[in-house]
């Protein structure tokens, strides 16, 4: 029994591991960038080594955000039960311990100082309350759609405020992109949690 109450504390560590080292292995945003690069032919994006490794870490931190608040609002909205029932959504209590010690273990993961841990729980919490006034109707985008999300806008402007609409595009398809990692993400979490 103790294993298993052990298992249950360990989740939010591993999906921040998870999260982490998905990132990283997908190369969400290397690959957004450079298609974006070659689609609109804007190699000025590229040319300078120093000054596209700060766009990569800039629009791997907006992902990593963006990744966070996906799962941390699918675990929040319930856990799947077996197939045995109903999802069961987290308790208040719950949730707001579940993402304590996900950002405790997040920021060990990504070894930042307490000043950089607060900088994105600030992100994440503004995130959060940009998606909730936008409602909570989510319905599916058509291909030449941007999504109405933080992150998109976020990530045009830093990537190229000059073709904001096209980087939008963009943006959204790497939103695209991350939703679906946190989805899997967090289906892999769930399967190892004791109900």
């Amino acid at each position: 029994m103790a294993r298993e109450k052990q298992n249950s504390n360990d989740l939010p560590g591993e999906l921040a591991k998870k999260i982490s080292e998905a990132l990283v292995r997908e190369r969400i945003v290397p690959r957004f960038v450079d298609s974006y690069v070659i689609e609109n032919g804007r190699q000025a994006l590229q040319v300078h080594a120093a000054l596209y490794r700060d766009l990569l870490a800039l629009l791997q931190r907006e992902a990593l955000i963006a990744l966070a608040v996906r799962a941390l609002e699918i675990n929040r909205d319930g856990a799947e039960s077996g197939g045995r029932g109903k999802p069961r959504p987290m308790t208040r209590r719950e949730a707001n311990e579940f993402r304590r010690k996900f950002l405790s273990a997040l920021t060990k993961q990504q070894g930042w100082t307490a000043g950089e841990a607060l900088d994105f729980q600030r992100d994440l919490q503004l995130y959060e309350e940009l998606l909730a006034r936008a409602g909570a109707a989510r319905r599916i985008r058509k291909p030449f759609e941007a999504a109405n999300h933080p992150f998109v806008d976020r990530c045009a402007f830093v990537l190229d405020s000059s073709f904001m609409e096209k980087a939008r595009l963009a943006a959204s398809r790497a939103l695209t992109s991350l939703e679906g990692l946190a989805v899997t993400l967090t289906g892999q979490g769930r399967s190892s949690r004791v109900h």
